[in-house]
């Protein structure tokens, strides 16, 4: 048996694995932040030591991600499944929606927006028999409303692992609406062409720092037109007028993801963590491919980066390859309960090492069982 590592491979869909160093450092500062005498937790969010915090977390987002001035940065919470209400409230305008249903998190972004207005259906990739979705509908073959208020995608499907690899252009698709993507389980993970998005949100649980924290980036000019029944903690009008303080911030997930842009920077960037994120599930789908054992079932041109679904050839060997793979140290890999079977998320916090130790690990359990 390969021997366990030091600390165990989270292989978690979220919350997810942070970078060692991040977690040192917030232990060394758990209780006293800087010489204030207090920890982060305990600080006020007026006090001019969080604003200190505050404002470094945002540069440091704008400047990692590229993010134009011509852009909102909002620090919010309530999750994406919380961005599902909050989008339509905000950016509708009482017109229909576009939807691409590509995955569990497109088809409740749409169930969400029905109680809002009209949400209509652009394109899906919904199997004709009963079956899993494996690919992505062609961008040329959406079917844009001309009243459209925006068009939404989820550019990564954590659960289903389809990832949208390049963003579509709107406009050469005929159509003036703004894109809206939730890009929870992929952002800070790869660049964002902002040109051709209008808002994009995603929880900071994946890639960024702890649960709490929903990160939107969204153009000044969608602000300032919610609904009149949008509560004003969720109006972004609201929320960007007041600095993201209009009611308490999550403090520590701002303070974490402060850290973990501090870490990209110093990895050399989100160009180098994309580089990794690309060697990384190339090695594993490799494996699997290659393993006439392991199956993935997504169309190549769309596999997820971020989140892995695979297979066995018999349903009774998932159990004990998970048991297997926490003895070795290697956890979090049984798959969404919605659809069975295994997943290894790869977020950025993910070393090489931890995907070579899952490789050799399948490898070994295929020899025994193949």
């Amino acid at each position: 048996m390969a021997a366990r590592p030091s600390r165990p491979y989270n292989f978690s869909a979220g919350p997810a694995a942070l970078p060692e160093p991040v977690l040192r450092q917030a232990s060394a500062e758990m209780l006293d932040w800087h010489g204030c005498g207090v920890g982060v937790m305990e600080m006020s969010h007026r006090s001019p030591q969080f604003a200190e915090i505050f404002a470094g977390a945002e540069a440091r987002l704008r400047e990692q991600l590229a993010v134009p001035a011509e852009f909102e940065v909002l620090f919010m919470q309530g999750g994406a499944i919380g961005q599902n209400a909050i989008v339509p409230m905000n950016l509708s305008r009482g017109r229909p929606t576009d939807h691409v249903l590509s995955g569990h998190w497109s088809l409740r972004t749409h169930q969400e927006a029905l109680r809002y207005g009209e949400a209509r259906v652009a394109a899906d990739n919904a199997p004709a028999a009963a079956g899993r979705r494996t690919h992505l509908p062609a961008p040329a073959t959406w079917r844009l409303s001309p009243d459209a208020a925006y068009v939404h995608v989820c550019s990564n499907e954590t659960i289903d692992g389809i990832e949208l690899h390049e963003l579509p252009d709107l406009r050469a698709l005929g159509s003036d609406a703004p894109l809206v993507i939730d890009c929870s389980s992929h952002f800070a993970s790869r660049p964002i062409d902002w040109s051709r998005v209008g808002a994009a949100y995603a929880g900071a649980q994946k890639n960024l720092g702890p649960a709490g924290l929903t990160i939107v980036c969204l153009r000044k000019d969608l602000v300032g037109h919610a609904l009149r029944i949008c509560p004003a903690a969720f109006n972004y009008a609201t929320v960007a007028a007041h600095g993201s303080m209009y009611n308490t911030p999550p403090t520590w997930a701002i303070y974490i993801t402060g850290l973990v842009l501090d870490w990209i920077a110093g990895e050399g960037g989100v160009a180098e963590i994309e580089r990794r994120n690309v060697a990384k599930a190339a090695l594993l789908y490799e494996a699997i491919d290659a393993s006439g054992f392991y199956r993935n079932d997504i169309a190549a041109e769309c596999r997820s980066r971020m989140n892995v679904p695979f297979f066995m050839p018999e349903d009774r060997l998932t159990a004990p390859f998970v048991a297997g793979a926490h003895e070795r140290g290697l956890l979090q890999l049984k798959g969404h309960k919605s659809v069975g079977g295994l997943r290894a998320s790869l977020y950025n916090a993910m070393p090489l090492e931890g995907v070579l130790a899952l490789v050799a690990y399948m490898r070994e359990f295929a020899a025994r069982h193949g």
